[in-house]
């Protein structure tokens, strides 16, 4: 007798984050051997032939099973949806087995009558998660999906609400929230929120055609410290050409959209030139034009473009014009999109110095915007008491005067809270832009033949600026005085090694007794076109012959922190910034002379300027007014 084929077990939806493992699971009774195939979407899953189904869920899918045996008698299992939620699990626990899993809880509203109030409670679960709502301890019928609506409120809309979420496993309960229905004058005001922050440094020092400056490592390294405890994602470079300041800025703008706060931070030298900020490179040549260095006024607009909430610029350099004997220039009004400010080191044609200060270098306006950036303020109220204290400062007294320009509408602040509601892809996105630039290589342990143990780490003051570690963790039997030596294939210069500097980065690195035995500082990430491998030389004197032998190994860590950004191969295409005049397009090589270092005079707390010395050399020659080409800039 031939049997009908029954399916006695159905796959059943299912709500998991992404990238998680599901089963979908079906069982059926017939006569002889049975045959599966599993669907998705009305196309065959390949290799999904068997009754059970595992999948890694990357999006939201429908499946289905169909179960035939050899005389062409086939049935349909239910139709399932897994549901992939693109959302936080980070409270998730790792041994999950399906049982429900609050993502999201709902949150206090208070809305005025006849206005909209939607509670939302959303649940990983396997099987599917049911809802249930609940208003002051009582179930509301039918309110029973993840979202709870209320679209005209009334009084009796007010009260506690809580939801129980179930499936087969367990019931677990949000935490009540109340929803308060009051009139238009007792609305709270709402607090300003981030989808993200994110931050990009850069510090100029040392140049290969104009004097080098001191200040910008220990600048930039505070200032990124202090940005990251506010919660910015910061990427921090030193020493940059032309083109890779383009590209470094190409890539700081695509972490930017709706609802950022974007701020863009520059010490080193620079200048003003009809109306507009220009950035020096490294490798700017003497004299420079406005083609060989990087507008401020067009980092901005790129900003603004991309609808930030709030887009700061902080410059810590000089802005003298060319020539000194034109009338003021007029900077072109900021554009109407609002949240906008400009943090200016000095006023217009005058200088921005960097002085000595306990023993370390600083530029005077970052000394005194790193004494209130952690502070609860709104961002011009941070930089109206930078340029109180600065103005008080008795060694720069009518020489430096911090400047403000702002469209600033709303009370934003640079410690704002971040708010991911609705924004978790592009999130992801900026998280893994922000990761390459600043992700350390792995701790690595090398067991050498002479049985000494090395241990190879890692740490980074900039994103561009890796420094490695070596230590003897464990000695051979037959091993003594034995030391660390580590090289870079390509080698990477230490642009730091000259005197000052090279004790200034120290002090950044060794705040501990716990020093390494060996360390080699390789900067210049940017430039890395190939894997980075690190050569580990050991040396010891053998115990019984007395010879001293070396062992060599070599651990390639790939492209480290902002070299897997690919900075060198910046799209020309695709930029917004142009390439302007035929001298600029040689403008990604680095010349290989010594920059000039700056003679500081006696004494321990004398100002040097950020003034690079074009400005005076072609004051002679050249007008205030910008060349043809500079006006297609903006």
């Amino acid at each position: 007798m031939i049997r009908d084929i029954v399916i006695v077990l159905h796959p059943v939806t299912a709500c998991v984050p992404v990238n998680h493992k599901v089963t979908l699971s079906v069982r059926a009774e017939g006569s002889g051997i049975l045959y599966y195939q599993w669907f998705t979407d009305n196309e065959e899953v390949r290799g999904g032939t068997q009754p059970d189904l595992t999948i890694n869920a990357q999006r939201t899918q429908l499946y289905v099973c169909r179960v035939h045996d050899s005389l062409s008698n086939c049935v349909f299992s239910d139709w399932v949806k897994v549901k992939v939620l693109d959302i936080d699990k980070s409270g998730l626990p790792l041994d999950w087995e399906g049982e429900p899993h609050i993502a999201v809880n709902p949150k206090p509203q208070s809305v005025q009558p006849g206005a909209k109030c939607t509670l939302r409670c959303v649940a990983f679960g396997n099987p599917a998660p049911q809802y249930q709502w609940y208003r002051n301890g009582q179930p509301l019928q039918d309110k029973i999906s993840d979202i709870l609506q209320i679209d005209c409120a009334t009084a009796e809309h007010g009260g506690s609400y809580l939801c129980s979420v179930s499936n087969r496993l367990e019931e677990i309960w949000t935490k009540p929230v109340d929803v308060d229905i009051v009139q238009n004058d007792q609305l709270p005001h709402a607090e300003p929120t981030a989808s993200d922050k994110v931050a990009l440094l850069i510090g100029n020092m040392n140049y290969s055609h104009h004097p080098g400056l001191m200040a910008p490592i220990i600048d930039v390294h505070e200032l990124a410290n202090l940005l990251q405890q506010l919660g910015f994602r910061v990427v921090s470079l030193l020493d940059l050409t032309r083109e890779e300041m383009l590209a470094a800025t190409d890539k700081f703008l695509q972490l930017l959209d709706r609802g950022v706060y974007g701020l863009f931070y520059y010490a080193g030298h620079g200048y003003e030139r009809a109306g507009r900020n220009y950035l020096v490179p490294i490798d700017a040549p003497q004299p420079y034009r406005p083609e060989n260095c990087v507008c401020v006024q067009r980092v901005m607009l790129n900003m603004q473009q991309k609808r930030t909430a709030l887009s700061v610029i902080l410059l810590d350099t000089c802005r003298k014009w060319y020539n000194q004997h034109c009338i003021p220039s007029v900077i072109k009004p900021l554009g109407p999109s609002g949240n906008t400010v400009y943090g200016y080191a000095t006023c217009e044609d005058a200088e921005a110095f960097e002085v000595q200060d306990g023993g370390k270098s600083t530029g005077i306006f970052t000394k005194y915007l790193n004494k209130h950036i952690l502070q609860p303020e709104k961002v011009t109220h941070i930089l109206e008491m930078v340029s109180e204290d600065l103005g008080r400062d008795p060694l720069v007294t009518g020489k430096q005067a911090v400047e403000i320009k702002h469209t600033l509408k709303e009370p934003r602040s640079l410690t704002d809270p971040v708010s991911t509601t609705g924004h978790t892809r592009e999130l992801h996105l900026r998280d893994f832009c922000w990761r390459q630039a600043n992700e350390l290589p792995q701790k690595k342990r090398l067991m050498f033949l002479c049985r000494v143990e090395v241990e190879v780490s890692f740490s980074a003051l900039f994103s561009n600026v890796l420094v490695a570690f070596a230590t003897v963790k464990t000695t051979g039997p037959q091993t003594q005085d034995c030391t660390v030596s580590l090289s870079s294939i390509p080698v990477l210069e230490d642009t730091f090694s000259s005197p000052g500097r090279s004790e200034e980065m120290d002090t950044l690195l060794f705040q501990t007794s716990d020093k390494p035995d060996c360390t080699l500082r390789l900067c210049g990430l940017q430039k890395l076109k190939e894997s980075l491998v690190i050569k580990v030389d050991l040396h010891y004197t053998h115990t019984e012959s007395k010879l001293r032998l070396t062992e060599s190994q070599k651990v390639d860590i790939g492209k480290p922190m902002v070299a897997s950004c690919k900075l060198y191969r910046r799209n020309h295409t695709a930029t917004a910034y142009k390439q302007e005049g035929a001298s600029a397009q040689t403008m990604g090589k680095i010349s290989s002379s010594k920059p000039l270092l700056h003679q500081r005079l006696p004494g321990a707390y004398r100002p040097c300027t950020r003034k690079a010395e074009c400005s005076a050399k072609v004051a002679v020659t050249r007008s205030n007014e910008p060349e043809e080409n500079d006006e297609n800039e903006l």
